[in-house]
């Protein structure tokens, strides 16, 4: 199935160019099953043993690559992350959409505790910068493109981009309390699974850059308390298995801005072809307005 600028990219089509690559990676196309689609379309093969991450445009596929070298890099350092599946040279490209093919960890839905993402990051961070480039963080680069392509309301388009506008010139004006280095880009709860030995890994390493350590901190931070969706304890513990808490430092509120219009372009993305994610982004959208609480928005 042929995707580009004129067909939408969907579960159906994110499955053929999954078998197609399947068949050129040398992999048994064997019980699909999708997991999540965003950026990436992830799919479970084989009970699990396998999964793979599809592209949604051929434009994620620099970011892809430099996955793969992430995914080296780190395996080189011994850091606890996905490691890829070495049947062939990854990534396979399909039409311009990247796929990788990455080991399973045990059933993929058991998370690590919040004690030992807090440990995790830490050591990330500690880590040497890698033998190649990464580059820098910019929170706002497919902000635009996002937008272009979300099937929503004119008004809410206009509302997101003008937001994106005032958010990135508060951004510019920061000033960070830890030093800069390879961050994970992504890193949360969903993102730390435990392997079949019960030891966390961090997955989803295509959001690699080089940036403010305060990034890596964020989600964790903001699922707390503007969420809900961890608890006093937990946060305390991840606080204390890193050692920095960032919601005591002066820029906290404007990144949190920053990463709540990040988590709504995102979802936008889904909103002409999931009918329960075009009504989530304009609740999200109507909290973002009026500054009411984000205790209602739905995890995806």
């Amino acid at each position: 199935m042929r995707t580009s600028e004129h067909t939408v990219f969907d579960a159906a089509a994110a499955e053929g160019i999954l078998r197609r690559a399947c068949a050129l990676a040398d992999v048994d196309p064997d019980g699909i099953e999708m997991l999540r689609f965003g950026d990436h379309a992830v799919f479970r093969i084989d009970g699990g043993r396998i999964i793979s991450r599809v592209g949604r445009s051929p434009d994620r596929l620099p970011a892809v690559r430099r996955e793969v070298a992430v995914a080296a890099w780190l395996a080189a350092e011994g850091y606890p992350a996905a490691r890829l599946v070495t049947k062939s040279e990854q990534p396979v490209v399909i039409e311009g959409h990247p796929v990788t093919f990455w080991e399973g960890l045990a059933d993929g839905d058991t998370y690590a505790s919040t004690r030992e993402m807090g440990e995790l990051l830490r050591r990330l961070h500690q880590l040497e910068p890698p033998p190649f480039s990464l580059p820098p963080l910019r929170p706002f680069d497919r902000v635009g493109d996002r937008l272009e392509r979300a099937v929503i309301p004119a008004g809410t388009r206009a509302y997101l981009g003008s937001l994106a506008d005032e958010l990135a010139d508060e951004y510019d004006r920061l000033q960070f309390a830890l030093p800069a280095g390879p961050v994970h880009g992504d890193f949360n709860v969903g993102n730390v699974l435990l392997d079949a030995a019960g030891h966390p890994k961090a997955i989803d390493l295509d959001g690699f850059v080089t940036g403010p350590r305060e990034w890596d901190l964020m989600q964790t931070a903001m699922y707390y308390d503007s969420f809900g969706w961890h608890t006093e304890a937990e946060y305390a513990d991840f606080v204390e298995g890193y050692g920095f808490d960032v919601r005591q430092w002066s820029g906290y509120a404007v990144l949190r801005g920053v990463r709540e219009l990040l988590m709504v372009t995102w979802l936008s993305q889904n909103a002409g072809t999931n009918p329960r994610a075009a009504e989530e982004v304009e609740k999200r959208v109507e909290t973002l307005r009026s500054g009411g609480s984000r205790r209602d928005w739905a995890p995806f």
